[in-house]
């Protein structure tokens, strides 16, 4: 898992920011060339917890990283998950249970990632 994701209505999203650095104990960052989504910096090492601002109902959501997007969907689809949006460089799905989750490219640090991810069957 690369990170979770605290999806916040957009009107609400700079008092989400500042509840969830203080929370947390970390500090904001703006994600560079990514508008919508604020880093809460130090908050829990080793995962990315950052604020999303939507235009939808507030919720989280996880992602989960893998150097091949298209074979770690198919076995989260095979495993119950169902297609919400496929962005070709990335995959919306919904789990058993309603969340929703994004299968998406690596985005750690090469070394951090080559460390630590998981191979599966």
């Amino acid at each position: 898992m690369y990170g979770i994701f605290i999806d916040t209505p957009a009107g609400e999203a700079d008092a989400a920011i500042t509840f969830w650095a203080a929370a947390l104990g970390g500090s904001s960052r703006q994600v560079p060339g990514e508008p919508a989504f604020t880093q809460i910096t130090g908050a829990v090492p080793g995962l990315a917890v950052d604020v999303q601002s939507i235009g939808d109902q507030a919720r989280y959501h996880v992602d989960i990283e893998t150097d091949d997007v298209e074979a770690e969907a198919a076995r989260l689809l095979r495993l119950g998950a169902v297609l919400v949006t496929d962005h070709g460089g990335h995959k919306i799905l919904r789990a058993p249970g309603g969340h929703l989750l994004c299968v998406v490219p690596v985005q750690s640090a090469e070394h951090f990632f080559a460390i630590e991810a998981e191979v599966w069957p």
